[in-house]
């Protein structure tokens, strides 16, 4: 054999070796779950998880997850946006030492899509029946983003139905008029509601391209880093594939971006379940009607974590912008206000995660819980 056909050979297996390893790397890129939508499929149904739904006297309806009963019962509480299989990480080990229910509020994943049920009073107050009838006895409870505001209004209203409260990376007081306006959350439900005044853009995806606030972080450096690296990728996407969420073949799930893209899915572009309408509502501050936060915080009886996240690379030292806005559910001074107001609580923060503590550090979320249950 020939030396030419031994180096033709050679160069021959590596492009194999090469064409092998990017078609990996695309598979996984556009099959991975960024929304935990198979969870049950996957592992829930083998760890014990079922689905269910409670229906109220209204006629409101409550999907929900639960697990086998390993132990006290622990109810999770999502954030915006997403759902109850956003916990999808920690499900597993959780289940071993909880019985779990984790269930979608109103607007969300399978449960009602009432908009008169959108305000934290009426969530609320079917939670605290959730608790009296469906779980019908003591349990913990965490919620997430938004999820840890309606935490602390169930807890301030049937302490004899909590036994210990998790309050992860909440938005207290940066929620409040005046405070809000200058927040990173508060501009996406702003573009929530613009986009459902408006009759020129099709779908929300496509308008949140064009006006998504996060495109300042992405252009800090390079002024045309948003659309070269999300908004074009995205609308070449969607010309091919209309209607759906875009899915990018050569962005891994660490780098983030097919991420940016999944949490935009929603009810009205027929993408997901959650709706719109709920995000107006943070934006209007009508979701907060007699939801008074520091009387609800003084009257927490439980002991009680507040966790909190560190700065991330964009904005350490601190929480905000260049442009002031806070990129981040609460600074720190907001912390010290729920932890001060909160009679038996604690303060755990420096999590280096944007937000989603339990999703971005499954661990450190698991450890402050059984923590919990342990004191």
């Amino acid at each position: 054999m020939s030396k030419k056909i031994k180096v033709l050979i050679v160069l021959g297996i590596i492009v194999l070796i090469i064409i092998i390893a990017v078609s990996i790397f695309a598979y996984r890129n556009l099959n991975y779950d960024y929304l935990n939508e198979k969870f049950l499929e996957k592992r829930g149904y083998k760890l014990g998880f079922t689905e269910n739904t409670a229906k109220l006297g209204d006629g409101s309806e409550i999907y929900y997850l639960e697990g086998p009963n390993n132990g006290p019962k622990l109810l999770l509480l999502h954030g915006q946006q997403v759902n109850c299989y956003d916990y999808a990480k920690v499900l597993p080990k959780l289940s071993q030492e909880f019985h779990v229910y984790a269930l979608d509020y109103y607007g969300h994943g399978n449960s009602s899509k009432n908009p008169a049920k959108y305000s934290a009073v009426e969530i609320g107050n079917d939670i605290v029946w959730f608790l009296k009838n469906i779980i019908k006895e003591e349990a913990y409870i965490s919620g997430h983003s938004s999820g840890a505001l309606l935490a602390a209004y169930v807890s301030a209203k049937a302490p004899n139905y909590i036994i210990g409260t998790v309050l992860e990376d909440g938005p207290f007081f940066s929620t409040l008029p005046g405070r809000a306006e200058k927040t990173i959350s508060w501009l996406g439900f702003k573009n929530m509601s613009d986009y459902l005044n408006q009759n020129e853009i099709d779908t929300f995806m496509e308008y949140s391209l064009e006006n998504d606030y996060m495109q300042e972080i992405f252009n800090a450096k390079d002024p045309q880093a948003w659309n070269k690296i999300v908004k074009n990728p995205a609308l070449k996407y969607l010309e091919k594939h209309p209607g759906q969420i875009p899915k990018i073949w050569f962005y891994p799930p660490e780098l983030g971006v097919n991420s940016i893209y999944a949490i935009n899915a929603n009810m009205q572009d027929g993408t997901s379940h959650y709706d719109l309408r709920f995000g107006v509502t943070f934006y209007d501050f009508s979701w907060f009607a007699d939801f008074d936060q520091e009387e609800i915080l003084k009257n927490i009886k439980s002991p009680t974590v507040v966790m909190h996240v560190a700065p991330n690379k964009v904005t350490a030292p601190g929480y905000y912008d260049e442009n002031g806005i806070l990129l981040a559910a609460m600074d720190e001074k907001d912390a010290q206000k729920v932890v001060d107001l909160i009679p038996n609580s604690k303060y755990i923060g420096g999590f280096k995660s944007d937000h989603d503590i339990h999703a971005d550090l499954p661990d450190e979320y698991i450890e402050v819980l059984l923590d919990l249950k342990n004191e």
